[in-house]
């Protein structure tokens, strides 16, 4: 037994009031075990002499047997099952003692071996009934609900809870035991109507989720709390509308997988959001796997500040790494993310970079400083129009860092690569998704069995010098591999933000094109699906996240402005304001020809990506590189379409030399593949 422990313990004055408690409880079970036993004859003088001298005996076997099994150690406002359990555990190991020395020393002369037991089970009773007591004194007398409550000047609102399963329960159960939160729950509703009538904790299942209406009239309930374990997009839909209807605030908890420590906490009710009404179903990890991949390892993240880099580092949390590097060109974003690790997570070993990944020098600092062993490449600019605009931009910082990156990684002897990719490098229609599906070009050219002894690497171009780590680049166990994925709910370049702006502002909420679809998913889902794919490359595999379907932006516009009490084309107008330059009408997550393959995970797919020759691959980097350092629209554009045969480039009037005109690109091949340029 631990003396600190001990000492604690001694020093507590509740410690020494349940002993003396339990004390009377025990001499109590003694004396009723007699009583049932003998009846009227337990007054005789010859039974009370048999009956006193086993009393201190009793007792200080079961205070000790009691003590040894941790009974004195609980916080028995906070009573579980396992404590009762326990209970039971030392009340039939004491009994057990007891009866084993009796035997040895006595042989139980003049002793009922009935009142033994009888003395067993009443100790059960009285000692965890002792036990219940303090629980429902502190629930129920001076807890949210109870007689102490009723006469306080705090006021609580009447919630109304959506859902009767276990998870309300849990939650239910949290309302009650703290008298912190400002909630007093009036009652439950349900789809199964096998539990309307019904009680949880004494609090009744009104009815149906449909008659919302009508049980909020009859109770008075000021707000809806939706907590129900498992909902579809379309069923979380449906509730939001009756809610809705019925006129009454609603609020929703996270998902049980989203609560790490497993603990259902009211303190996280929030409003509903977008995510909830994409039903997505809770990402299964595959824990021990990516843990050894992970756990005890330094891991570099580059863009660490974005909406991607940023969760990636709290996902990577969970499975305990020896460092993680934050790599961010951005101040603020990396200044952020690192308080965040630091303060929020408790995680201090970490190394934050302020800096570019096609800073060729801070690379090879950073490498040979920290010696990262995983790498996750989230750095990249992504904004469609932006880029547009700013060709030489993706071609630096996308393609140019992702190759120096790349080729820094095998020098030092990075185990595993991943590289964050987008749908929009399929059959792309803009800088953007063309710098992209090179940086999957790269990714594979680099990997160890399609490496080419005649390829040049980029180091030697850019430093003019004769490469000292050909054999390095030759011979290498560095294991690359891409995630490809479409949209992130809430992410820098995500319409969410920008939707939610326009509603508080009153309006408009401008959408590009009535038809115009995305494929989306929470920012959480898809760091953890990158972890989860890293941990099945074998080498050069582009992964391919499970997206679910496709979504219309203009429904989705709708759908935000109902969640902010308003209503679409009535009180917040949708304005549509045309493709914008390089925008796709429809996305895809393969092109055509690539062959994919399920994986055993069920929302993670994997191709092997028609890989290009590197030789050629790199003397066409060549030349987009100069065409980038001279800042040509055109050239850029035209060199991409020569790497990436399926990419349709927009010309734009800033892209044009004297012979070339600005033209509309449009793709009418396919109904899923239109596009458009916006002229100037």
């Amino acid at each position: 037994m631990n003396i600190q422990l001990v000492t604690s313990l001694r020093k507590n004055p509740k410690f020494w009031f349940i002993i003396t408690v339990d004390i009377i409880l025990l001499v109590i079970a003694y004396y009723l075990a007699n009583v049932i036993r003998f009846a009227d004859s337990i007054l005789e003088y010859r039974n009370v002499v048999l009956i006193n001298p086993l009393i201190p005996f009793l007792v200080f076997v079961k205070i000790i047997i009691f003590y040894l099994f941790g009974l004195y150690r609980g916080m028995w406002r906070y009573t579980s099952y396992s404590d009762i359990f326990n209970i039971l555990k030392g009340t039939t190991v004491s009994a057990f003692i007891i009866v084993t020395i009796l035997l040895y020393f006595n042989r139980f002369e003049g002793l009922s071996r009935s009142v033994f037991i009888l003395d067993t089970l009443l100790t059960f009773l009285l000692v965890s009934g002792h036990r219940v007591a303090i629980r429902y004194f502190y629930q129920n007398v001076q807890g949210s609900n109870g007689f102490f409550t009723k006469f306080s000047k705090v006021s609580k609102k009447r919630l109304l809870i959506i859902g009767a399963g276990a998870y309300a329960e849990k939650v239910l159960r949290e309302i009650k035991e703290n008298n912190q939160l400002p909630y007093a729950v009036v009652g439950l509703v349900d789809d199964d109507h096998k539990k309307t009538g019904m009680k949880i904790h004494g609090i009744p299942v009104f009815g149906l989720i449909s008659d919302l209406k009508e049980h909020i009239r009859r109770s008075k309930a000021n707000e809806a709390l939706i907590a129900i374990a498992s909902l579809t997009g379309q069923d979380m839909q449906r509730i939001v509308t009756i809610c809705q209807e019925a006129d009454i605030p609603f609020k929703v908890l996270p998902g049980i997988g989203q609560i790490i420590d497993g603990k259902i906490s009211v303190k996280s009710m929030r409003d509903i959001s977008y995510s909830d009404l994409l039903g997505r179903t809770e990402v299964k990890l595959e824990q021990d796997v990516i843990g050894r991949y992970l756990t005890d390892q330094t891991v570099l993240v580059t863009g660490a500040g974005g909406s991607i880099g940023s969760e990636l580092c709290r996902q990577i949390l969970r499975f305990s790494p020896r460092r993680i590097i934050l790599l961010d060109a951005s101040e603020a974003n990396l200044y952020t993310i690192q308080m965040e690790l630091v303060h929020e997570y408790k995680f201090e070993n970490i190394s934050p970079i302020l800096g570019k990944v096609q800073d060729l020098g801070l690379l090879e600092w950073l490498f040979l400083r920290h010696k990262p062993e995983v790498v996750f490449h989230a750095a990249a600019y992504k904004h469609v129009p932006l880029v547009e605009n700013n060709p030489w931009q993706a071609i630096h910082n996308n393609v140019l860092g992702t190759q120096l990156l790349a080729e820094t990684s095998i020098i030092h002897g990075v185990q595993r690569f991943v590289l964050v990719s987008t749908d929009k490098a399929v059959r792309p229609t803009n800088v953007m998704g063309a710098s992209k599906r090179l940086t999957e070009l790269i990714m594979m050219a680099y990997g160890k069995d399609n490496w080419n002894g005649q390829c040049s690497p980029i180091r030697s171009r850019l430093t003019h010098t004769v490469p000292l780590f050909d054999k390095k680049l030759h011979d290498h166990n560095t294991v690359f591999m891409a995630v490809r994925f479409g949209n992130v709910l809430g992410s820098s370049g995500s319409v969410i933000p920008l939707f939610k702006r326009q509603i508080e502002l009153g309006g408009p909420v401008t959408v590009t094109h009535p038809e115009i679809t995305r494929y989306f998913m929470s920012i959480e889902e898809a760091a953890q699906l990158i972890l989860q794919a890293g941990a099945m490359g074998h080498g050069e595999e582009i992964f391919i996240l499970k997206m679910g379907e496709p979504i219309k932006i203009a429904n989705m516009a709708r759908r935000l402005i109902k969640l902010a009490g308003k209503e679409p084309d009535t009180e917040i107008e949708i304005k549509y304001t045309g493709l914008r330059e390089g925008e796709k009408l429809y996305e895809e997550l393969i092109t055509e020809g690539e062959g994919i393959v399920e994986t055993h995970h069920e929302k993670i797919m994997v191709l092997r990506g028609n890989s290009m020759d590197c030789v050629n691959l790199f003397n066409g980097l060549e030349e987009l590189f100069d065409k980038a350092r001279r800042h040509d629209s055109y050239g850029i554009k035209m060199s991409l379409q020569q790497l990436i045969p399926e990419f349709t480039p927009c010309f734009l009037a800033n892209d044009s030399l004297p012979e070339i005109q600005h033209s509309s690109c449009s793709r009418s091949e396919a109904p899923d593949t239109q596009s458009r340029c916006t002229t100037a």
